[in-house]
């Protein structure tokens, strides 16, 4: 991967790292300000909220919704090192299946309510027995007792290497117990946040405002006094508002990369996600031609991923045929090239199945899907006798259909975590991406491995599993595209690891 950006990734974490290292007070936070603090920052985002209620709470562009009005009980830094936030310290037990959380004493929700261990343990069993899009992620948790008034223990039917994770992400944001039982979350957030929402300057859709908490308990990550978040699900609109004015920060794609840049506006280039297809269907539930392994070998190899990098990503990106990342342990350089684009190939895999012309119908989103993928992917699969129907969704109503096991395969982009979160999110049987829950008994015992086993054991298991997916199909990824974030001139940021935008603590005013 090359960085062509004005900012690079790598000189941002180095420098969000420095920071933390320098900082003390407030718990060790750290912020990218330079002093300078006030005034509005308006963020444009490629979603919109579908509500504010924690429990529904989703990683990725998402979060940057929740955070001004919802403490987390950890807090990622950008370089992805877990500081405190309501939690002052955090311990496990010998076997990991154990971990106890000491709170904070003096925080209090905007509506008069003070935090307390009853509090988180509210939030914490609302997330993980919701119907929340990440609420298989608390799966491991069996039990949260709040032990004392500072005191939350977690116990785990089985250890869980990536809970202080979670919990400095969606899981971890936390409400006032008294609004939920309110019941009005879903418009009326209320939490112990750094900022509140502000419905007087709020328009559903268009755009919501948060204005600074006067009571906030860290004063550190107040940088601004107001921050407006933007829905824009149209990525010429988007463009057009950074080069207008409208936002002063905003991710942006590849074919729009080239304007931002001549209006002068600042770049950050990093890779977050891999991009492709997820073949839920696997037992062919749904389109019986998917159950055969040759029939989803025949899949990757009939995507021309070279060709749609260059049409749909500019060539910003690097092409894969598999779904974890580098620098995990799970990610193999001999698999890059596993299904090299070739239609021979794939129309003998066909044959050799068994199977004849058959049609899948998938998501797409006008204005948010690049009409060059859909075009590209269609006539890839139709050449080799598979016909693709795209069916038109509301971007607010995207991920939720796939989840929901509308379609038997996706178009989707995701980011690239720790093996056991990737196969948290789209492999083990009750991931999120997997709604029709297949499973596999040598994936179940590679994931057992990665969960509990030793450090060379996990590392082993995970190359071991990431092969096997491979080997039998169940994705179809193009390429791992460069993220391209700008900032207006009156901004800057930090963008944050393994997080397709900027968290909101990572946004200050330019020098």
């Amino acid at each position: 991967m090359k960085f062509r950006s004005r900012v690079t990734v790598v000189a941002l974490l180095t420098a969000a790292a420095l920071a933390l290292t320098a900082c003390a007070g407030s718990g060790g936070t750290a912020s990218p300000s330079n002093g300078a603090t006030g005034g509005t920052l308006t963020i444009g985002s490629l979603v919109d909220v579908k509500s504010f209620d924690p429990a529904q709470a989703h990683i990725g562009h998402d979060v940057q919704y929740y955070q001004p009005v919802y403490d987390s009980l950890l807090r990622r830094e950008p370089n992805g090192t877990l500081v405190p936030m309501l939690a002052t310290k955090w311990e496990y037990s010998a076997d990991k299946t154990v971990l106890t959380l000491t709170l904070r004493d003096d925080v209090t929700f905007t509506d008069g309510t003070k935090l307390d261990a009853d509090a988180v343990k509210i939030n914490l069993d609302r997330f993980r027995t919701g119907n929340g899009p990440d609420a298989s992620t608390l799966a491991q948790v069996s039990d949260v007792e709040a032990k004392d008034a500072t005191t939350v223990v977690l116990t785990l039917s089985q250890p869980d290497p990536a809970l202080l994770d979670y919990l400095g992400n969606a899981d971890g944001f936390i409400a006032s117990p008294k609004a939920i039982e309110g019941g009005k979350l879903d418009t009326d957030p209320v939490g112990s946040g750094a900022y509140t929402l502000d419905k007087a300057a709020t328009i559903a859709a268009s755009k919501y405002t948060f204005v600074k908490n006067p009571d906030y308990w860290d004063k550190s990550l107040q940088i601004y006094d107001t921050i407006v978040l933007k829905p824009i699900t149209d990525t010429t609109a988007m463009l057009n508002a950074i080069v207008s004015g409208q936002v002063n920060a905003a991710l942006l794609t590849a074919k729009t990369e080239a304007q931002a840049k001549g209006a002068g506006l600042t770049e950050y280039e990093y890779p977050t996600d891999w991009q492709g297809l997820l073949i839920f269907d696997r037992d062919g539930q749904m389109v019986p031609e998917l159950a055969d392994v040759k029939v989803r070998q025949a899949i990757n190899y009939a995507v021309d991923k070279e060709t749609l990098l260059a049409q749909v990503g500019q060539g910003l990106g690097t092409v894969t045929s598999q779904p974890f990342g580098e620098g995990t342990d799970a990610f193999a350089k001999s698999l890059e090239g596993a299904y090299p684009f070739d239609p021979a190939k794939a129309k003998s895999l066909l044959k050799d199945a068994g199977v004849g012309e058959f049609s899948v119908t998938m998501p797409t989103v006008a204005g948010f899907m690049d009409p060059a993928l859909t075009a590209g992917v269609a006539q890839n699969l139709g050449d080799v006798g598979i016909t693709v129907n795209w069916e038109n969704v509301a971007v607010a109503d995207f991920r939720s259909s796939m989840i929901q096991g509308k379609y038997a395969m996706s178009w989707f982009s995701l980011f690239q975590g720790s093996p056991w979160v990737a196969a948290n999110q789209i492999i083990t049987p009750n991931a999120t991406y997997n709604p029709f829950h297949t499973t596999d008994p040598k994936v179940e015992e590679f994931v057992k491995v990665i969960q509990a086993g030793s450090d060379d054991e996990q590392k082993a298991a995970s190359k071991s599993l990431n092969k096997y997916v491979v080997d039998q199909a169940w994705f179809a990824p193009f390429y791992r595209p460069s993220q391209i974030y700008f900032t207006d001139k009156k901004t800057t940021t930090v963008p944050q690891l393994q997080q397709a935008v900027p968290s909101i603590y990572s946004y200050a005013p330019a020098k």
